[in-house]
């Protein structure tokens, strides 16, 4: 006998072995999607049974479910990511960091450097002036 193609949540924790309670608890982790049709019918389909017997899986192999959350994460960011980007990091003073994208032109970074200049000059001044004038 095949399967159906929709699932109540009873029927998935059946087909799974996998009790409701956490397959709610895994929904509300963004381990696995929430149900196709959602409410008092709420059903499941097939990728629901697919990705708890994944999980069981990974389990099995003694992962976390911190661990499986990250990758599950990480894979639908990396279908939707830009390509990565070379930045340059400048340090301004203990409490202040500058990024710069590194693939700008040339005058561009020109121009930056002058701005990350005059912001590192401007708040050493500030720094040097008397401190915490505020303090009471």
């Amino acid at each position: 006998m095949g399967h159906q193609q929709f699932r109540t949540l009873a029927e998935l924790s059946d087909d799974s072995g996998i009790p409701a309670r956490t397959i709610r608890f895994y929904i509300a982790r963004g381990i696995l999607d929430g149900p196709v049709k959602a409410g008092r019918q709420a059903v499941y389909g097939a990728e629901h049974l697919t990705r708890l017997e994944k999980i069981k899986e990974w389990q099995a192999q003694g992962r976390m479910l911190a661990e499986i959350a990250n990758d599950l994460r990480a894979g639908a960011r990396a279908q939707t990511a830009a390509p990565p980007s070379v930045w340059w990091q400048h340090a301004i003073q203990e409490d202040v960091m500058v990024w710069v994208r590194g693939d700008v032109s040339p005058w561009r970074m020109k121009q930056i450097r002058a701005a990350v200049d005059a912001m590192t000059s401007q708040l050493a001044d500030q720094s040097s002036e008397t401190p915490r004038r505020n303090r009471k």
